[in-house]
């Protein structure tokens, strides 16, 4: 069986926020190994994730300090 489902940018970019934490991650992962074949695009990728794992530990400290 073959099956021919078309996805619009649009409809995917709108599904992204009732997925997993986990399935975020899964498509982050691919769209920077996609975006990497490129060697200009994979040092802003470089870049960027190295911001946003920082980001990720700052909101897990937050996360893990007692509320005043």
């Amino acid at each position: 069986e073959r099956y021919d489902n078309v996805v619009s940018a649009t409809e995917i970019i709108r599904e992204l926020p009732n997925l997993t934490e986990l399935d975020r991650r899964a498509i982050r992962q691919m769209l920077l190994e996609i975006a990497n074949r490129h060697e200009d695009v994979a040092a802003c990728n470089q870049a960027a994730t190295e911001g946003a794992m920082m980001f990720d530990r700052m909101e897990d400290e937050d996360a893990r300090r007692p509320s005043r």
